[in-house]
Order: structure tokens, then C-alpha cells, then sequence
């Protein structure tokens, strides 16, 4: 609240300045509640996810599928369907003996396409196959 003061010859002035340290103490406190709580606030479901040691798959014995989100397969840099893919990927994996499988998936694929891609290589044999991804950029 602005206080009175006398100018130089007895008239009073008001006096219109901001005090600023009240408008910083308030924020301060705020901060700090907002800095105590928000751990607190984060959603989801509690779970004990194991611990593993995860090292990258040797891709030189590997073999990449890619699955489009128009739903067509591309196995050895051939498009094919899934009906082929399925006929096809046993008899490569025969050819190649690969080490392990890389699939790609198309952000706007089917989630059932990825997974019977996933499926047909289990079948095949193939135990270690693994998901491609882009590394998250920061939030």
C-alpha cells in the first residue's frame, strides 16, 4: 500500500512504488510446494520390472523385416504379404541360420501385423528377435 510522505514545502505525495519482496516470497513458496509435490503426482502402474544387463544384437547376422503401415512385409528387400512372408521365412532362415531377427515396425502399422510377423519367427526357431526403434528425443 502506498505510504504518505511529505515533498519540500509540506505537501503530501503518495507514494506509488511496488514492493517487489512480498510478490518474491510468495513465489518462492510456491516453487518450493510445487518442487515437494510433484513427485508425488506421477501415474500408472506400480510394478518391479527385473534387471538385465541389455547389450545391442551383432546386426551383421541378423536378419530385418520391415512391417509397412499399409501392412505389407519386406523381407529381404522384397515387398511380400503376409501369406508369403510366412511361407518364405522359414526357408531363409534355413539358408541363412541367422543369429537373431530385427523387426521394424511402422509407427502407423497395425499393432496384430508387428505381432504375427513376431509369431511367424518364433515359429521358425528364431528365439532372439528384437523390436527397432528411434531413440526418445528429450521431453
Amino acid at each position: 500500500m502506498g505510504a504518505l510522505r511529505r515533498g519540500h514545502r509540506g505537501r503530501r505525495h503518495l507514494n506509488a512504488e511496488v514492493n517487489i519482496i512480498n510478490l518474491v516470497d510468495v513465489v518462492l513458496v510456491l516453487l518450493i510446494v510445487f518442487m515437494v509435490t510433484a513427485p508425488m503426482l506421477q501415474g500408472g502402474v506400480e510394478v518391479n520390472l527385473p534387471k538385465a544387463i541389455a547389450r545391442p544384437m551383432n546386426s551383421q547376422d541378423a536378419l530385418t523385416i520391415t512391417v509397412t503401415k499399409d501392412g505389407m512385409i519386406v523381407l529381404e528387400e522384397a515387398r511380400v504379404s503376409y501369406d508369403e512372408f510366412a511361407a518364405t521365412f522359414p526357408i531363409v532362415v534355413s539358408r541363412k541360420t541367422p543369429t537373431g531377427v530385427f523387426v521394424r515396425g511402422d509407427a502407423g502399422a497395425a499393432y496384430g501385423d508387428v505381432i504375427r510377423v513376431l509369431a511367424v519367427v518364433r515359429e521358425s526357431g528364431i528365439q532372439n528377435a528384437g523390436l527397432v526403434v528411434e531413440p526418445a528425443g528429450p521431453r
